[in-house]
């Protein structure tokens, strides 16, 4: 017989975080969001949910970026954003930039992607290569080089995902074609409240181990907790707050379809039935 190609079935693995669903940053003003996110990113503000001036709801593809009103928040590090067109994209951002003057807004474009700076200060770094065209691929946050160890213990134990530790990096796996990223850094700046939302097909097992160590901060509903503090596992240690927004893949929200719009249509060059975006 001949002999059968072998594969490596391990690097398939996702573990229990199906999905990275959104971030949340509040905001002080409506309308600037609107301008950088919607006019700017060339995101879509989603038509059905929260639509009023006290929150804006941007969609990403299948993510979105929550966006209340309040004192600004800042994350603690980079959000990675998927585009379809990184020179639209950055065409767009140079016609508003007059707009966006007396802001924290910048962008910088190197060989392979623009990093821009939002109005109050989050850096979102955006690339145009590889599918699904338009997402939220990963989140990567600042912590100080000894807390690595202990960070991808806590999301081994509780969440069952792959890790990947390095010296100075640690990355985890979530879903398909997504990760959570922590970076070792000498400054961290404060925790400002800023959260994210996972989907977890194994519900109940984080939410005992974390209930365990008097951890959960909000028991939301019957499909959704909440918890601020990344522990370790070993010992009970601290190591990082970042809230979590649990969910359960019988959430009403799971696999909700998102609107997106094709931000290459305008008024001058219009195309008929070409006016939807269709991640993948």
């Amino acid at each position: 017989m001949p002999q059968q190609k072998r594969y490596n079935r391990k690097i398939e693995d996702i573990g229990n975080i199906l999905a990275l669903e959104h971030v949340n940053l509040r905001v002080s003003d409506q309308a600037l969001a609107t301008t950088f996110y919607v006019s700017g990113l060339g995101l879509t503000r989603d038509p059905y949910v929260d639509f009023g001036t006290f929150n804006v709801w941007i969609n990403a593809g299948a993510q979105q970026f929550h966006l209340p009103t309040g004192k600004p928040q800042v994350l603690r590090g980079e959000i990675g954003l998927r585009v379809p067109d990184l020179d639209q994209l950055t065409q767009r951002l140079n016609r508003l930039a007059s707009r966006l003057n007396d802001t924290e807004f910048k962008a910088s474009l190197d060989k392979e992607s623009l990093l821009v700076t939002c109005p109050w200060g989050n850096q979102i770094r955006c690339f145009s290569a590889g599918e699904p065209g338009l997402a939220i691929p990963y989140i990567e946050l600042l912590v100080e080089k000894s807390k690595l160890a202990g960070i991808a213990r806590f999301y081994e134990t509780v969440f069952s995902v792959p890790v990947k530790l390095t010296d100075n990096r640690l990355e985890i796996t979530v879903g398909v074609g997504q990760a959570l990223r922590f970076k070792a850094a000498r400054k961290i700046p404060d925790y400002d409240g800023h959260h994210i939302a996972i989907y977890t097909p194994d519900f109940s097992s984080p939410y005992n181990l974390i209930r365990s160590q008097g951890q959960i901060t909000e028991e939301s509903n019957q499909h959704q907790y909440r918890f601020l503090n990344i522990f370790d596992p070993l010992t009970g240690e601290v190591l990082y707050e970042l809230e979590h927004e649990v969910r359960a893949l019988s959430h009403p929200m799971f696999n909700r379809a998102l609107l997106n719009r094709n931000a290459n249509q305008t008024f001058n060059q219009y195309r008929k039935g070409q006016d939807a975006f269709y991640p993948g």
